[in-house]
């Protein structure tokens, strides 16, 4: 069986035919058993076959949230923790997963939710230390130090906490499965069992989940489409900031995004991620622009940075951080048609500060004036704000929700903000803030580097 991707296969191969991967495939012992296993599965199979039923006569009642402390995390969950809902965190080692999660165990349990903290990686004095050093203590946090999921499904029966979190599902192990744990099979069986317990006792059960050094979840596809919610914990160790954002979520939307800063007590929510980003922006350097992007319901100014220089090679390199390179490649082409810009011979080099990944269309127009800005040499005003989406025709495309990016722009003390000519009307902008529609690339190239 692939450990990537799951490919099933009766013989050994040197390379997987599902993901290409070499060296992969590792022999597992696959066990057929009759019925479902499990101490939690009483009411789940009772013996009644179910019957289908007509859309219009069931009864829909809205999902009651349970909020933590962290708005943060509230947001990127869809508003809070869902009763019977199966949550994986993924993310790099040592990025803060068990942090936050021990945090979030706290904040339920003061609000009298009993929570089982389940360590298949630390033993109990290990968790004990982690949790003074977060000032961490509370009667109604259980913690659990176990890797036999048979010896956990007791547990959780016994003590029928409201809040299971199982660090981490790689370690967890079914005794029935004679495959290693964190292999396919035993991650498949661990992730189904913990599933049903989810969601026949209604208890809500996090999961932390490795990632590979592609930085996906490790282990197969299935672990993230069997849970009701996938969150990656994204950063670097060597930074204070962490992004924790959601790539599936059945109970809101998977565009929301939640920063927090780590410190010595722990993770702490930044409020105003906008004045983060745009802390150490320097003043009339060329290639700098700002862009305000929405990240789900907020909009966040994040500053752009390229510097484009001559290439001393027949192919120019092309590189982004946070951008797609196809996209970069997309504009330098329109820049280079439709308003005369040489870039053919240039290597070009842009980055996001700050470490977020943008993917939204509305980013093109400051993408577009940066490198335009690095190869002309001429820095833009620092108070200018840019929102638009490009096409190959060079024109400039009205965007969404463009009344909260100028209302963000003007919070943080922008003068201008270049926007899309469609999007002027039908609204009224803030104090302070001037509008410059514009309708081409070309036109907003006059406006920012020539005027």
């Amino acid at each position: 069986m692939c450990q990537e991707c799951g490919y099933e296969s009766p013989k050994w191969m040197g390379r997987c035919p599902g993901c290409g991967q070499w060296n992969k495939m590792v022999e597992e012992t696959e066990v057929v058993g009759t019925g479902r296993r499990g101490a939690f599965q009483h009411s789940a199979s009772t013996g009644v076959a179910a019957k289908a039923t007509p859309i219009t006569s069931i009864e829909t009642v809205s999902e009651p949230r349970i909020k933590t402390e962290l708005v943060e995390l509230n947001r990127v969950l869809g508003g809070g923790v869902v009763k019977g809902s199966l949550v994986l965190i993924g993310g790099d080692p040592g990025i803060g997963k068990s942090t936050l999660l021990l945090q979030v165990s706290h904040q339920l349990a003061k609000i009298d939710h009993s929570v089982l903290y389940i360590s298949g990686e630390e033993s109990l004095r290990q968790t004990k230390l982690r949790a003074e050093r977060l000032g961490i203590s509370s009667e109604n946090l259980l913690v659990y130090s176990e890797t036999n999921l048979e010896e956990i499904s007791r547990t959780i029966e016994k003590n029928s906490p409201d809040f299971v979190i199982v660090d981490s599902i790689q370690t967890v192990f079914h005794p029935e499965v004679t495959s290693a744990p964190g292999s396919v099979s035993q991650v498949r069986e661990s992730t189904a069992e913990l599933m049903r317990i989810a969601k026949t006792n209604g208890i809500a059960i996090f999961i932390v989940g490795h990632v590979t050094k592609e930085g996906s979840i490790a282990g197969p596809r299935l672990l993230e489409h069997m849970v009701d919610t996938v969150l990656y914990f994204e950063g670097e160790r060597h930074h204070t900031y962490r992004i924790l954002r959601a790539v599936k979520n059945r109970f809101g939307s998977t565009n929301e995004m939640g920063i927090f800063e780590m410190k010595e007590k722990g993770l702490e929510e930044v409020a105003n991620p906008s004045e983060i980003f745009l802390e150490e922006r320097s003043q009339g350097a060329s290639g700098s622009t700002v862009v305000a992007s929405m990240e789900g319901t907020r909009p966040v100014l994040v500053e752009i940075q390229a510097l484009i220089s001559p290439s001393s090679y027949n192919n120019p390199r092309r590189m982004a951080t946070g951008i797609d390179h196809n996209r970069v490649n997309l504009l330098m082409a329109v820049l280079e048609k439709r308003v005369g810009l040489l870039l053919a011979n240039q290597d070009a080099y842009l980055k996001v500060a700050g470490g977020v990944k943008l993917d939204e269309p509305a980013i093109d127009l400051a993408v577009a004036i940066s490198i335009a800005s690095s190869f002309r040499d001429k820095p833009t005003r620092s108070t200018d704000c840019f929102i638009g989406e490009v096409g190959l025709t060079g024109e400039v495309r009205r965007v969404s929700r463009i009344e909260q990016r100028v209302q963000e722009a003007a919070k943080l003390g922008f003068e201008r903000v270049i926007l899309p000519e469609n999007n002027l009307g039908g609204w009224t902008a803030p104090k302070g803030v001037a509008l410059v529609g514009v309708s081409s690339v070309g036109e907003a190239l006059k406006v920012t580097l020539e005027g």
